[in-house]
């Protein structure tokens, strides 16, 4: 089973309290995913802070418009340091994805890793070398964009 990761980078020009509250909020999830993933939460009312243990359902189309419901788990949380989503239910046969924020000469640096699994084995592993990675650097693209608009012009280090 082949797995792959993504590792990302960016400095932001404010305060680490600022970031992390941004971050760690679950309802700001749509704002930093690309209006054609058509991502909508839909778990009931969800609270401000995610917290270890606590289940976020979604209703996303990754491809080609084709909605399906996305299952993640916060599994880590350190406050002001990082968190860990996991999917339970989705596209992926693994997804795992790190968060950390770090204050570095007065910019927060938030970096990233995904670890993950496509799904149909062989197939999946093509799918990914043709469709999936670039979809997730578009996805996290838009994220730093998104992420600019909210704190202002910050810079990639990876």
């Amino acid at each position: 089973m082949a797995f792959y990761q993504i590792k990302t980078e960016q400095r932001i020009p404010a305060k680490m309290e600022e970031v992390w509250e941004f971050m760690r909020s679950p309802k700001n999830l749509k704002k930093i995913t690309p209006e054609h993933m058509g991502f909508d939460v839909i778990t009931k009312d969800i609270p401000d802070e995610m917290y270890p243990g606590m289940i976020i359902a979604y209703k996303v189309s990754p491809l080609f418009g084709i909605k399906m419901t996305w299952v993640t788990e916060i599994t880590h949380v350190e406050e002001g340091k990082y968190f860990v989503d996991e999917q339970r239910v989705g596209p992926y046969k693994v997804w795992h994805h790190e968060h950390f924020i770090r204050e570095e000469n007065g910019e927060v640096v938030m970096s990233d890793i995904v670890t993950y699994v496509p799904p149909f084995g062989f197939i999946g592993a093509i799918a990914n070398s043709i469709l999936i990675k670039k979809q997730l650097k578009d996805i996290f693209d838009f994220r730093f964009k998104a992420v600019e608009k909210e704190f202002g012009e910050s810079s990639i280090l990876h």
